[in-house]
């Protein structure tokens, strides 16, 4: 992590605050001071800290507050927060632990204690951003095979949102509908190696040309296997074009050998592809798009259950916002 990384020092006490602003901008570092929970989340909005030194008690919003609402915030996850506490009872530690820190540093604190501790997380947090790095350029790459085919526009985002919304109506762990989130972007990515003259070709395939497109699966899996965060992505990734009686790609699976996630994914995205225009067909409505998933259920192409939460799902209404 640079030197120019950006610390919130946030504390009631004012002289507190220029404590450790004057320990840290020795270290090199840009610090930002709050002065109560309001401020601080106010200022991680503006500067993007690079980590949060929260002290405990504070009027407004407690350190505790403050906490658990920067990691329950997906754009602040990951922002390391060390809180800062003369508490010493396990339970202010459990408080905090549940809350989210990453750390805990005890007043009064030695020099050496916190130049350690903040040095150590941002470290870390320099490994997540070259991790968000990474995967904004798999984002960008999925997005950019997308953009070559206009009948194709938005697919990826309306696989993602509909993948997590089946996901969660499912009950599926927050791990997994993250992985649909990532697998309804780049689930197509390895269509890079196809050659456009077959991905854009507006008739039927011939069988050389159906070979190459059956191996994107597996080019897409290669390309994203060195990102560990994707660990859950790869399956869905590999097997979405899988079907329960084994007629599938690229492993001819079988039932329940097709992971759950991949089953998610494939339903949401051939719904996607009857009710989009293709130059080679109309775009089917709704209903008739369901009414030939049902046909293919009972040829044994796809999961019964799964196509009848799925059904449902899309014929809700629409919830208020």
């Amino acid at each position: 992590m640079s030197m120019t990384a950006t610390i919130l020092v946030v504390d009631d006490e004012l002289t507190n605050r220029a404590l450790l602003e004057e320990l840290l901008s020795q270290e090199g570092y840009r610090v930002v001071p709050a002065g109560d929970g309001q401020e601080a989340l106010e200022k991680v909005a503006r500067v993007e800290p690079d980590l949060v030194l929260l002290d405990v008690r504070m009027p407004k919003l407690d350190g505790f507050d403050v906490c658990r609402r920067l990691k329950n915030d997906p754009g602040t996850r990951l922002t390391p927060v060390v809180l800062v506490t003369g508490l010493a009872a396990v339970a202010d530690r459990v408080r905090g632990i549940e809350a989210g820190a990453d750390d805990f540093l005890t007043k009064p604190f030695e020099r050496v204690e916190l130049l350690a501790r903040v040095r150590s997380l941002l470290n870390l947090k320099s490994y997540t951003d070259e991790l968000e790095r990474a995967e904004s350029v798999l984002f960008a790459l999925a997005r950019s095979i997308e953009a070559k085919d206009p009948y194709t526009e938005g697919h990826c985002e309306r696989l993602a949102d509909n993948s997590a919304r089946l996901g969660e109506r499912l009950g599926l762990p927050e791990e997994e509908i993250t992985a649909l989130r990532r697998a309804g972007i780049v689930h197509d990515v390895g269509k890079v190696a196809v050659p456009d003259a077959i991905l854009l070709k507006p008739g039927p395939l011939t069988p050389e040309e159906w070979k190459v497109m059956r191996d994107h699966p597996v080019v897409g899996e290669r390309i994203c296997r060195p990102l560990k965060s994707f660990r859950l992505v790869l399956p869905i990734i590999r097997h979405h074009h899988e079907k329960l009686d084994g007629s599938g790609y690229p492993d001819g699976l079988q039932g329940e050998q097709i992971p759950l996630t991949a089953r998610i994914l494939q339903l949401v995205d051939v719904y996607d592809a009857l009710t989009t225009e293709r130059p080679y067909k109309r775009a089917l409505a709704g209903e008739e798009a369901l009414a030939t998933m049902e046909a293919e259920v009972a040829k044994g192409w796809w999961d019964a259950r799964l196509f009848a939460e799925f059904a449902t799902l899309i014929t809700a209404p629409a919830r208020d916002t």
